[in-house]
């Protein structure tokens, strides 16, 4: 039975802008976030593509791990991820080839087929819609095409990704659904899935990826992640309430509102419907909340069910002081 003393641990981290403060702050909490899970021994520390959001400062994906490598030693630094069909293929390649040559093997590539953003705002990324999501198999082979070494001799090309070729640029495919699951089995690639917000499709992706894994050069067999909330704190009450401000923050994506990460309140009652605690409540079931002994055993609960090999964790607390507790009591449970 999968332990979490036995799972690898990292940060997914949405350098969240909280309300009051510009994004500069955020980035600067997220470096000193970074710092401390390099110390505390996280495997990795990825951000993510968003765009049009007030509460998330990372849409720069590239630049910010880049600050972020340049500010650690150690830890990994990637994407969690590129949203490939916003980009053309050979700029991804070149921006990563380049993070890889500054800051060698420690650099990941996690892409994601969805915009990150709304319809609006993703036409404006994209212009002439070079990608989309149907295209995102021929994206994905073009884009590890550019990552490989070149031959002149035996193959010369007229389109090069510098830096890129020859760099070693771990790629991992993203899903919340089994679209990227049977890609990345396809493809014998890593596979993350987002269960930090859509955790009811978690089960089945994770089964058809493992059941229809190809061993290849990358893999012998399926490497698999999961999305997780945590919201850890010396008490439960104290926890429930460091949580409340991702739930307001998601509460206020259902109602098409886009706000900076809202303060916590002592209790959501009055905040919501019943019907919108209930949506709320269904997108972050893959959320453990509450003091190191309740966390603990929700964590060794999901992980006997799905038997990931890694854990990555969401922790969108507006106090950078109880966030930065937070992943230190991840980090004991779990004994690093």
């Amino acid at each position: 039975m999968k332990k979490l003393a036995d799972t690898a641990l990292s940060v997914l981290d949405l350098v969240p802008v909280n309300t009051g403060e510009t994004p500069a702050d955020a980035l600067r909490k997220s470096l000193d976030l970074a710092r401390q899970a390099e110390a505390l021994g996280f495997q990795r520390y990825w951000v993510a593509e968003h765009h049009n959001m007030p509460g998330v400062a990372s849409s720069a994906t590239s630049v910010v791990i880049g600050h972020l490598a340049a500010g650690t030693r150690r830890i990994r630094v990637g994407a969690g991820g590129v949203m490939l069909p916003n980009h053309a293929p050979l700029i991804i390649a070149e921006q990563f080839g380049t993070l890889a040559s500054l800051y060698p093997d420690r650099i990941d590539l996690g892409l994601g087929r969805a915009p990150g953003t709304d319809p609006m705002t993703a036409r404006a990324l994209r212009r002439d819609l070079v990608g989309n999501a149907e295209d995102f198999p021929a994206l994905v082979a073009e884009l590890r095409g550019y990552f490989e070494p070149e031959d002149d001799q035996l193959r010369p090309r007229a389109v090069r990704a510098v830096p890129g070729a020859g760099v070693n640029v771990p790629i991992w495919l993203l899903g919340s659904s089994d679209y990227s699951a049977r890609l990345a089995a396809e493809l014998g690639l890593p596979f993350a899935f987002a269960s930090q917000f859509a955790p009811q499709h978690l089960l089945p992706a994770l089964s058809l990826y493992r059941d229809r894994f190809q061993p290849s050069a990358v893999l012998d067999k399926p490497y698999a992640m999961a999305g997780v909330n945590v919201y850890l704190a010396d008490t439960d009450a104290e926890a429930q309430k460091l949580a409340s401000s991702h739930k307001q923050q998601f509460l206020n994506l259902i109602r098409g509102v886009r706000k900076p990460l809202p303060a916590p309140v002592d209790s959501m009652d009055g905040l919501w419907s019943a019907a919108e605690r209930a949506m709320v409540e269904t997108q972050l079931a893959a959320s453990f909340t509450g003091s190191p002994a309740r966390v603990r055993e929700g964590l060794e609960s999901f992980l006997e069910r799905t038997a990931v090999d890694e854990l990555i964790v969401n922790s969108a607390i507006f106090d950078h002081g109880a966030r930065l507790l937070s992943y230190r009591l991840l980090a004991e449970l779990r004994g690093n």
